[in-house]
């Protein structure tokens, strides 16, 4: 049986590689452990919040390993992304896809064939990853003892018990099978105890034999809050004005009191993003808030690719009228930029799992940033409608099931006014210890004005019942960019 030859890994300065190929001064919290765990040839379980680096545990290993790390992601836009900051810190890095240019494609599959692939990393999708063709050229390189690692990001879309499932993710198992001695790496920000124990089974990693980092799932820099509201009383849009312009005015009035001050300094510059259904909706918030005054733009997969483009490059660079980004709910996932500083869901999302995800994209820069939800109850009629009619990512019955679950849980947690946001959030991700925050949540500020606000705010449960909400998932949910 072929066996890859492993650099000595103590004998390696991983935190020179840190600075020189990825220009980072010090490693996150555990981020070291996991990269020596897996260049000691280990099969690693890898799971932690939005911003905690989990990329860069299989990217600084591919750069020191001899070999080729393939990487399987079920996400174009954040294999593009990290593909491009690769290449940008001289990393031979690719991708294979469906948008991979034919000369691309072929350089790629030639690269393969040798059995000697000058590739580092190459990023593909699960459904790559079950064709023929690919797997005998991935045989080839494993033959000539170049295969040094499988990554799997975005590990719960192994689990049929999972958010985001999807079947050529369950055919992952053939990497065990087939290359018994190269070692996992399986990632993910959201797994509960069930996913995660699906996820090993499917994969073939013997638990015991696996080193395992469980992180909480606590980001206590965030502050978690749900704003209630109602059909008849839509008043979602004067309230996140009165929010944003209180801000604003704070900068303002800080500014004036500083020396930093300057005369061209904006006080309107608070990067952050507003997650909404539908792309119609998007669309008419954005120029809702635009005419009254903040710099908001949309982002949903109808728009042409140069203005997606255009509008994410000038949202990163922090420039004006590009502050916010009114999004659908794929939005976000690999992007880098650590300076959002709220994130608003404008509808209850389709899961507690993409609530969490999507929340966690504010604050990666450790400093503190808002994140609240308006919740009515017939929002959360609506989507279970659609969901129980079937959608893309619902026709299949088990996963259907976990939707379900998923976003009752979710309808439970915004519903709660008894406890602390953030112990829910690690209860619900299975975690034994769950600390409560440093006055960083709605409950902890003001538990009675909560409950209050929760009575007055929402329509009662037998009124929403008897609503007739038409539509189907596919009407109301833009999944793609």
């Amino acid at each position: 049986m072929p066996v890859l030859q492993r650099s000595n890994s103590s004998c390696t300065d991983i935190g020179f590689t840190l600075r020189q190929s990825f220009g980072k001064e010090e490693f996150r919290p555990h981020q070291r452990e996991i990269i020596q765990a897996a260049l000691d040839g280990h099969d690693v379980y890898v799971q932690a919040a939005t911003s905690f680096g989990k990329s860069l545990c299989f990217q600084l290993p591919a750069v020191i390993d001899a070999g080729i790390t393939i990487v399987v992601s079920p996400l174009l836009s954040l294999m593009i992304n990290q593909v491009e900051a690769l290449q940008a810190a001289g990393i031979e890095a690719r991708s294979l896809n469906s948008l991979t240019s034919y000369p691309e494609r072929q350089r790629i599959q030639r690269d393969l064939e040798t059995g000697h692939p000058m590739t580092r990393l190459l990023y593909v999708t699960p459904e790559l990853c079950s064709s023929d063709n690919f797997r005998k050229r991935l045989q080839v390189v494993y033959e000539q003892k170049e295969l040094a690692r499988i990554a799997i990001d975005e590990a719960h879309c192994i689990s049929e018990w999972g958010h985001d499932f999807r079947k050529d993710f369950k055919r992952l198992s053939w990497f065990r099978e087939t290359f018994k001695d190269v070692p996992i790496m399986c990632l993910t920000a959201t797994a509960n105890p069930q996913v995660r124990t699906d996820i090993l089974t499917t994969l073939g990693l013997v638990p015991e034999d696996t080193k395992t980092f469980l992180m909480s799932a606590s980001r206590d820099n965030l502050h978690l809050e749900i704003r209630y509201t109602r059909d008849d009383d839509e008043n979602r849009l004067d309230d996140f004005l009165r929010w944003i312009h209180g801000v604003y005015d704070r900068r303002k009035e800080a500014a004036r009191s500083s020396e930093l001050a300057s005369a061209g300094e904006r006080f309107d510059n608070v990067p952050g993003i507003i997650y909404t259904i539908s792309r119609d909706e998007c669309e008419s918030l954005a120029a809702s808030l635009r005419d009254a005054g903040v710099g908001a733009r949309p982002f949903h997969a109808k728009l042409t690719t140069a203005a997606k483009e255009e509008t994410l490059a000038r949202w990163i660079n922090n420039e004006p009228g590009y502050d916010v980004i009114v999004a659908t709910t794929a939005f976000g996932m690999g992007i880098d930029k650590n300076n959002v500083r709220f994130v608003v869901h404008w509808r209850i999302p389709k899961s507690f799992e993409g609530y969490y995800q999507e929340a966690g994209r504010a604050g990666r820069d450790g400093n503190a940033s808002y994140c609240f939800l308006y919740y009515s109850r017939e929002d959360l009629e609506r989507v279970l409608r659609m969901v129980r009619n079937g959608g893309s990512d619902s026709r299949d019955e088990t996963n259907g099931d976990a939707r379900r679950r998923s976003l009752l849980k979710l309808a439970e947690y915004c519903e709660n006014t008894e406890e602390c946001r953030h112990k829910l959030i690690c209860q619900y991700f299975g975690e034994t210890k769950t600390p409560e925050c440093d006055y960083a949540c709605d409950w902890h500020k003001d538990a009675d004005g909560l409950e209050e606000r929760a009575r007055r705010g929402l329509a009662s449960e037998e009124w929403v019942s008897t609503q007739a909400m038409q539509g189907t998932y596919d009407d109301y949910y833009d999944d793609g960019l």
